[in-house]
């Protein structure tokens, strides 16, 4: 028997709210999968209405006559079952979101920046109302890294979660890794090449990434973590020599969501790494985006894909569709955000963390005395140096045991005060290797 023949009698009416990059691709898979969606989930999906911003905009392949400006009486319509948020930002999306709840409608979105400022409020309204709220394509795109999160890992503790969550940046440093480009040049690459937008500050201050890393930590930890919580660092700063200085000790350099328990909390930041080249994030290139997990009995746990994009990203929104078409005809309830460990968010500067640190200096003796003894006098230990003589001056590059970042900065800012330190020409931290201390 054919697909076609097989299909089911029911149906429910989705509302597609958005229809940018993302929304188009999931009107189209919709229409193309329709037939063997149906089989999936047991009823057919049938788009009831597409909210847009303006009308007269040209989208080709997707049916006109399902196009509205009012986006509330979409999402509040009586005959409709599914809500999908797919247009990003705070408002109008959160009031949206929370009136379609409301109204009974299960829920799915791709809103990181709702999520990650907003979470709690938007979870709330799910259990008040009994509303599925989804939303896997609101991380690292196609690849399913939170429902492992908060279903397959819910037996388990996460000690660490590590990732590239960020398209835009991986592609960047991985041209000025493999050309020796600078930040300009590589960013100019990326925005030709439909990586970057015209304005890449979401990007590459590391917005995008934060209010990622804050998403994994409240599944991980089962922690009320916001964007506010994370410490932000953006690849701006990173030069062509920070790339190179790394290649000499084989590394690379990323930008990296890093949410770990610490101490009696949990730290969450996002900030430009070193990282050893045999690690597996070292291989994740281009446009890709890969996330990290260890967990106490799973051990250690790598998801790697398609981090962006209209396509990858409908494919993980559509997935999450068909859960909650699947949860509405069979009268449940997807599992709700756990927040019960509430363990307190640390600060950047308690969290421990490794310096590697670029000196100019001038090339004659007594130089590496009042250094070693800024690192000494903030409790910082010295795991390696090396020296390059460039004529008069030298550059003196040292990378230190694991102190807190506090202690660390610390130590950076008496360098700078230093007679014998002309500049301190890069900071950078170091991740994914150990300690040697």
């Amino acid at each position: 028997m054919s697909v076609v023949e097989d299909k089911p009698g029911k149906v429910l009416r989705v509302a597609l709210l958005g229809c940018g990059v993302v929304g188009t691709q999931v009107a189209r898979l919709l229409a193309e999968q329709a037939d063997d969606l149906a089989v999936r989930t047991g009823a057919r999906l049938e788009l009831a209405g597409i909210a847009v911003r303006r009308l007269a905009h040209a989208r080709p392949g997707v049916d006109q006559a399902l196009l509205t400006t009012d986006a509330m009486a979409l999402a509040t319509r009586p005959d409709v079952d599914v809500v999908i948020e797919v247009i990003g930002g705070i408002e109008p999306a959160r009031s949206l979101i929370l009136a379609a709840m409301e109204h009974g409608k299960s829920v799915v979105t791709a809103n990181k920046a709702l999520l990650a400022e907003h979470g709690e409020q938007v979870h709330a309204a799910s259990r008040a109302f009994g509303a599925d709220l989804y939303y896997e394509a609101a991380v690292a795109g196609a690849i399913p890294i939170l429902r492992p999160m908060r279903e397959s890992l819910a037996g388990d503790t996460v000690h660490r979660v590590l990732g590239i969550v960020n398209g835009t940046t991986n592609f960047i440093l991985d041209r000025m890794d493999g050309s020796g480009a600078d930040f300009g040049d590589s960013l100019e690459e990326a925005q030709a090449l439909g990586y970057a937008e015209a304005d890449p500050t979401a990007d590459v201050e590391a917005f995008d990434a934060a209010a990622k890393a804050a998403i994994l930590a409240g599944l991980a930890f089962h922690t009320r973590v916001t964007a506010a919580d994370v410490y932000r660092e953006g690849i701006t700063e990173v030069t062509a020599a920070d790339i190179a200085s790394a290649k000499t000790l084989g590394r690379t350099v990323k930008l990296l969501a890093i949410c770990e328990r610490s101490g009696d909390g949990v730290a969450v930041r996002v900030h430009p790494a070193m990282i050893p080249r045999s690690h597996p994030l070292a291989a994740v290139g281009g446009a890709y985006n890969a996330v990290f997990v260890e967990a106490q009995s799973a051990g250690r746990l790598m998801f790697y894909g398609a981090g962006a994009g209209g396509t990858p990203t409908a494919a993980a929104v559509l997935g999450d569709v068909v859960a909650v078409a699947r949860n509405r005809l069979a009268g449940t309830r997807g599992p709700e955000l756990s927040t019960y460990a509430e363990l307190p968010v640390r600060p950047m500067g308690d969290t421990l963390t490794r310096y590697h640190v670029s000196l100019d200096v001038a090339d004659k003796p007594g130089v590496l005395a009042p250094v070693a003894e800024a690192f000494a006098s903030h409790g910082v230990s010295i795991q390696a140096v090396r020296q390059t003589s460039r004529g008069d001056d030298a550059l003196l590059i040292i990378v230190t045991h694991e102190a807190r970042d506090a202690d660390l900065a610390a130590t950076i800012a008496e360098l700078q005060a230093l007679p014998v330190v002309r500049a301190v020409a890069s900071v950078m931290r170091v991740e994914g290797e150990e300690d040697q201390s």
